[in-house]
């Protein structure tokens, strides 16, 4: 028989008061009360700390040694429970190669999509390209030189795991001498063993042949037979020169442009396969700032103006820039900003005149040099990319800041992926599309009868899932979106969006503030949203102070009275109206109107001074200006998605950092200048990110509240006595511990 009630005895995980409660399945409840009062001690570190416990020791020990042992809350028991989701605040992956559609699994759908409809290009003339015949394939081939060697390859296996014993195997029954085994040909009469867990590329080596007029039938022969054995493509390498794909399903006749076959993987910024080489699929990198590199360009290179090389002691480097300015004509003394453009390119970007210079190394030899000075950017860039330390690596990338990929100018993908089209887009422009955008195009998608066969089921499962996300208020977001730069209460929703795509049953959701971030315009959607889930037939929990929330809730527990120790007890439950009876309860006293936020009878003047934002234009801000008074508390405010947080985040505050260099590091939002910065000499962010992750923090340890604590113990007169310092008395300090 179903309970009816999940039912906690005996709760007392941190301040909670050995409470009772009970609480009703396949509802919708609200938690509420006090900041601190014991809300999420009781939804997430009791309920959902004891339902995912209880899952983990379910499964088999294998399985438990990677989801690691937990521990069981300090509760008497809980009965009822169902299997837990907990969807918090935490913001998703941080992964840069995460995106709001991979998040989401849209994009694994779309990727789908395009493989099986798509209609390829050519990415150099844009022209659709269609098969290619091997008559075309041996014209373009005699193309090149005559007596030019050539090897025929056929590619049966390409990027996959295994040892790949069998195909090896059927090549040798086929009378094969030769393949190609990652990039090496092996002689088939050798053994060849492979690791099983890396991916591999065999090529079997059909024929080599020299191009003369008396060839071409040969030719022909041996293409066709690569054709065959490699399912529709054959790679002709071009001894000493190129390797040229040749295809009998995709290729451009003009541009001898070959595509391989399509398949989801080609479309995945996140495989060999599809992402762009220059940026592994990234869309953006590191690359050295000469702004970084030389931040005060009034001082001179004696004055230690290239600041990564002024902490050096070596000698290589004072001896490296004097042969430099001797051979260009200028003084280490010269404030940079005075150099020549001749001389200031030879720095930046180097010289092919060859400097002399010697210099006494560190076992005080003395060595003379004369090459081309690689120039500073040049340099950084290569020792970045060289270096196998970690830690130079990573003092380097001080000097160095994110620049979107001069190959695929952002869009992750291979040029040849991109030439790929459904209603005439490439798949990087659908994503570019907010998520209403995205709706309205797969609407108004014209396919063949073909084409609407093959992708109906596909297509049904994006517009369902980009229909969630626009449930939950999310729509004005793009599935290219960065999933590092959503906020909490994004975060969270996306996955509320796809818990409600899985449409599982039977499910206890404890959920943190969901509502947090959403304006109140699009509170009511999210409502429906969880009412949906919850009429699927599972059981929400709901940590929230949202008004509407739990007017809508099917049952409110509300704990307190207070915070901390006064708080951790039941002060009342049930609906709206008897948490408004309740005289203990201070939800109830701000709901009957006995308590309220006061409004300021007067309002505090500003300061005078101001900072001017101009030319914002970064995601949805059309060329702001906006001017922000100084000395007063001010409020941004705006419906969900109309740009707050791109505003005052990405521009303001990333702006703030660039210009008054506080961080080298940060990619402010565009925005054509910032006025006002003499008046302001540090910018502080207070976001919902976690403190720290240390166990050995606290709040003590992180307001520095200890450090007073540690020298007042280090003073007494018993301290005085036995020699004791503030280190003995830390428990971070070896002395102390």
């Amino acid at each position: 028989m179903t309970q009816e009630y999940i039912k906690v005895r005996g709760a007392r995980v941190h301040n909670l008061k050995n409470i009772n409660v009970d609480i009703p399945r396949n509802k919708l409840v609200v938690v509420t009360g006090l900041s601190g009062s014991g809300k999420s001690s009781l939804a997430f570190d009791t309920i959902y700390a004891e339902g995912q416990r209880r899952y983990v020791e379910s499964l088999s020990a294998y399985a438990r040694q990677f989801l690691g042992q937990m521990d069981k809350p300090d509760v008497d028991y809980i009965e009822g429970l169902s299997p837990a989701i907990s969807i918090d605040q935490k913001t998703t992956n941080r992964n840069p190669r995460s995106t709001v559609g991979t998040v989401t699994e849209i994009y694994d759908y779309l990727r789908l999509l395009y493989a099986r409809i798509g209609h390829p290009h050519c990415p150099k003339c844009g022209k659709e390209i269609s098969q290619q015949t091997v008559q075309q394939m041996v014209d373009q081939l005699f193309c090149y030189p005559e007596k030019t060697r050539i090897q025929i390859l056929a590619p049966v296996i390409k990027g996959k795991k295994g040892e790949h014993t069998r195909i090896l195997d059927m090549i040798r029954k086929n009378g094969y001498v030769r393949v190609r085994v990652d990039g090496e040909v092996r002689d088939l009469s050798e053994e060849i063993k492979l690791e099983k867990n890396k991916k591999h590329s065999i090529e079997v080596v059909v024929d080599r042949i020299a191009l003369k007029p008396d060839s071409a039938q040969r030719l022909a022969d041996s293409l066709e037979t690569a054709l065959k054995l490699a399912e529709g493509t054959v790679l002709v390498d071009i001894i000493g020169q190129e390797e040229v794909l040749f295809s009998e399903n995709f290729a451009c006749p003009d541009c001898g442009i070959a595509i391989d076959e399509l398949s989801p993987r080609l479309f995945s910024f996140n495989s060999p396969f599809g992402a762009c080489p220059a940026c592994t699929g990234l869309g953006a990198n590191l690359e050295a700032d000469i702004d970084l590199i030389i931040p005060d360009r009034s001082k001179s290179i004696n004055e230690g103006a290239i600041v990564p090389w002024a902490k050096s002691n070596a000698a290589y480097y004072p001896a490296l820039l004097q042969g430099l300015a001797e051979k260009f004509g200028f003084s280490l003394d010269t404030p940079v900003k005075d150099l020549t453009v001749e001389q200031w390119e030879a720095l930046v970007n180097g010289s092919d005149l060859p400097i002399k210079f010697n210099y006494y190394n560190v076992f005080d030899e003395l060595k003379y040099w004369k090459a081309p000075f690689e120039g500073l950017i040049p340099y950084f860039n290569r020792r970045h990319k060289e270096s196998t330390s970690d830690y130079v690596r990573t003092e380097i990338e001080n000097y160095m800041t994110e620049k979107t990929c001069p190959v695929c100018e952002g869009q992750r993908l291979k040029p040849e992926v991109l030439a790929v089209k459904v209603g005439n887009i490439s798949i990087h422009e659908l994503t570019k599309l907010t998520v209403t955008e995205s709706l309205d195009f797969l609407s108004q998608l014209t396919l063949s009868e073909k084409e609407q066969t093959i992708a109906h089921q596909v297509l049904k499962e994006i517009r369902e899932r980009l229909g969630f996300l626009v449930n939950v208020g999310l729509n004005y977001l793009t599935l290219n979106r960065a999933a590092g730069t959503l906020s909490g209460g994004e975060a969270q929703r996306i996955r509320l969006a796809t818990q409600i795509g899985s449409s599982l049953t039977g499910v206890l959701y404890v959920l943190d503030e969901p509502s947090i971030g959403l304006h109140q315009r699009d509170n009511e959607r999210l409502l429906n949203t969880l009412k949906n889930l919850r009429d699927l037939g599972n059981t929400l929990i709901i940590v929230e102070h949202d008004e509407d929330t739990m007017l809508a809730a099917d049952h409110i527990i509300d704990i307190g009275p207070g915070a901390g120790a006064h708080g951790g007890k039941i002060v009342a439950q049930g609906t709206m109206e008897d948490i408004k009876t309740c005289e203990e309860s201070i939800t109830g006293q701000y709901q009957r109107g006995q308590r309220k936020i006061a409004v300021p009878s007067e309002r505090h003047k500003p300061n005078g001074n101001w900072l001017e934002v101009r030319g914002a234009a970064e995601n949805n801000l059309k060329d702001l200006q906006v001017k922000i008074p100084l000395g007063v508390f001010t409020c941004v405010t705006g419906v969900s998605g109309s740009g707050k947080s791109t505003l005052v985040n990405e521009v303001l505050y990333k702006g703030l950092q660039s210009e008054l260099r506080i961080s080298s590091k940060v990619r402010p939002g565009i925005y054509e200048e910032i006025k006002g910065l003499e008046h302001i000499d540090k910018v502080i962010d207070i976001d919902q990110s976690p403190i720290g992750r240390t166990p050995r923090s606290n709040p003590a340890t992180y307001t520095g509240v200890f450090d007073f604590i540690r020298n007042l113990y280090s003073q007494t007169p018993e301290s005085k006595v036995r020699g004791y310092k503030p280190g003995r008395f830390s428990f971070n300090v070896k002395g102390g511990r």
